[in-house]
Order: C-alpha cells, then structure tokens, then sequence
C-alpha cells in the first residue's frame, strides 16, 4: 500500500483546506496562509522542516486556489509559493489582446505565459498520480460541454484515477490547473482528452464559474461521500474544514443606478454578483453543519446561526478565513496610506497584478483573525 494510501485510511481526524477562486486576489490568500503556517509550525517544533502538507490531509482550490493548492499540496512552503505566485501573476496577465487583434475576440488575455509559469512551477511532466505530490489533492474545475463540475482528486481508488478508458492519474498537473483557471473571456478554455484513447476532448473552464468558485462544500462532498474514495466519517471531531477566501468586494448601489443600469453594466457586475452568492451559500451550509470559531453573520434575520445545527449537532468543525474590502476595513489594518472606496475597488480588482504585494500584505495583517486556539483541538 502506499503511503498516500496509507495515510487516506488512516483512523485519524481529518483535515482539509479549502482555497478559493479569485484572479490576482489569490496573493491575499496566501497572507492568511503564511499566518497560517507559522501556527502550525509552532505546534510542530519536533520538525523543522514543516509543511501544510504534512498537516493538511486534503488540500482544494478552485481557479488561482487551484494553482497554490497543488503547490502546498507538493510540500513547498507558503514563502515558496508565494515567491512563485507572485512571478506567475506577471506572467498571466502580461500579454493583455488589444481591441484590433482577432484573438481578443475569443479572450483577452494570451494563455502561453500562464502554463509556461505552471509548467515551471509544478514540472512539464509531473502527473495527477505523482508521488511529488504528498498528500490528498483536489484541483476543481467545470467541464463546459456538459456544464458540470469536476472535481480532479490523486486518491489511487479514485472511480477515473486508472478506469479502464480514462486513467486521471496521467493528467499533467499543470493542464488540469490550467483547466481549474480558463475564465471565459479572460483565456481560452483548455481542452483536455480525457480518455485513454485521446478520442474524447473535453473543454474545461474556471471552477469558479459555478457552486464551486468557494469549494469548501465540494471538498466536503469528495471527502465524505460513498462515490468518492476518501469516506471519511463525519463528526465534530473527526473533520476539520478550514476555508480561505480571496476577499470579497462590498456591493452598495442606489436603487436608482440599478434601475438605470444598461446591457453592459450587468455584464460586468453579475459574474461577481453569483461568486458572492456562492461564497455565501457555502458559508451559510458549513456555518449550518458546525458551531464555528469564526462564524459570521450571514445576514440581519438570521445572524450568525450560533445553534442553529441541521442535524441537532456539529456534524464538523469549521473555519473561515476571508476580507472584505472597504476603506474602513483597510484603513483599520494600519497601512500608512488612507484609503477611500475608490481605492478599495481598484485592490479588489481580480485582473490587476499591480495590486499582487499590497494584497498579501493586506491578507497578512488581516490575519489577526487566525487565532492559535482555533486549531488547539486538531
């Protein structure tokens, strides 16, 4: 049996991240992360070399959690990825089509300086079944032509990881990152064959455009339902679903400026308008299932949820890590510069790698939330 295998079986609590999609936005996530990280590292002084990897038994992440997942998930540190993330994030949204080139009417930006990053990052050769990668690893992305979600797991019993015509053991890690990533009208879909006879091409697209764009339910669903081949018992005590967000704009519109608004205002406005409502409902069921540390008012008729259990008990123990941007939650972060609405639009910008240090740093300080008693029972 393997060690991968090994460790999947194993009678322990279990525990999983959950990272999710949101362009450039993803260097905030990987502040949370390194707070994160060091906390752990702390309870680990017997292993100097610590990695979340070591810790974490399933790692997830839709669209840019995709990308730092699958690197935690190969045991590098959070100081390495973001290194990494950082020279990515230039080169994904270095080669932006102008108006006149017939290319952009299919995507604005060139997606040869995105798998050129993940080729560099992961290795050109390194497979789902790699044994690079060293614990439990979801990579979530939607196949378009059947508009459904694909959530592409390392488990060796996995139902496709060696069937007899599809084998995702040999997906090239960097390709079904890539795929997890493919936001329409941001970069081509990335078309995969998914059988072994390389008959069958399927094109995939951002997870995000979806339930998924915050996986933490998904994970929940790969890890404890009977299709898939983790089934890891539910319990208070027995999962452990910690969850990061990439940060989240505030909406706040006049009723008169959406009775206004044209064809191309809602264009603009409603991918992120169905991101949030995701993000929410996730949050709304994981907040329903547990008694969280970090539970957060969902809204003003049912608050924050304190007892309310659907099942008359917690069925998991959960955590939610995520940024709202305003100007008052930046300016309570202690930055020397003020910062007004205008500017909070322009950071919470997913497309804008000018914005790549400011938002790790804003991750960072805004994890002051992450709190060592929140993983003093795991």
């Amino acid at each position: 049996m393997s060690a991968l295998l090994e460790r999947m079986d194993a009678i322990t609590p279990k525990k999983i991240l959950s990272l999710d999609g949101g362009g450039i936005r993803g260097a905030l996530t990987l502040g949370y992360l390194k707070k994160i990280e060091d906390i752990l590292k702390a309870k680990h002084t017997d292993k100097p070399d610590f990695r979340m990897s070591d810790y974490f038994d399933l790692i997830g992440g839709t669209s840019t959690g995709a990308i730092i997942a699958a690197l935690l998930a190969m045991g590098n540190s959070v100081d390495h990825i973001t290194k990494l993330y950082m020279d990515l994030g230039d080169k994904i949204f270095a080669t932006k089509r102008g108006w006149w080139n017939p290319k952009s009417w299919f995507a604005t930006y060139g997606y040869e300086g995105m798998e050129e990053g993940l080729k560099l990052a992961y290795g050109e050769d390194t497979t789902i079944g790699s044994d690079r990668i060293k614990t439990g690893l979801c990579i979530v992305a939607k196949r378009a032509d059947t508009n459904s979600i694909w959530p592409m797991i390392n488990h060796p019993r996995g139902k496709y990881y060696d069937a007899i015509n599809s084998k995702n053991k040999e997906l090239l890690l960097w390709k079904v990152v890539r795929a997890s990533t493919a936001a329409p009208t941001y970069f081509k879909p990335q078309m995969i064959e998914v059988d072994e006879n390389k008959k069958q091409r399927a094109a995939f697209i951002d997870g995000g455009l979806s339930m998924a764009n915050n996986p933490a339910v998904t994970l929940l669903m790969v890890a404890t339902l009977k299709g898939f081949p983790f089934r890891w018992p539910m319990g208070e005590d027995k999962i452990f679903l910690v969850s990061v967000g990439t940060g989240i704009r505030e909406f706040k519109k006049l009723a008169k400026e959406i009775d206004a608004a044209w064809l191309g205002t809602w264009a603009a406005n409603i991918p992120e308008m169905l991101m949030q409502d995701a993000s929410w409902q996730n949050q709304l069921f994981l907040q329903w299932l547990s008694q969280s540390h970090t539970a957060e008012e969902m809204d003003s008729e049912i608050g924050n949820m304190d007892g309310d259990m659907l099942s008359g008990k917690s069925l998991i123990t959960y955590l939610r890590y995520n940024f709202k941007f305003t100007s008052k939650n930046l300016n309570a972060l202690g930055f020397e510069k003020t910062f007004d609405e205008k500017d909070a639009v322009m950071i919470a910008d997913m497309a804008n790698p000018k914005n790549k240090e400011l938002l790790y740093e804003i991750g960072y300080k805004a994890s002051s939330s992450v709190k060592p008693e929140h993983f003093a029972d795991f």
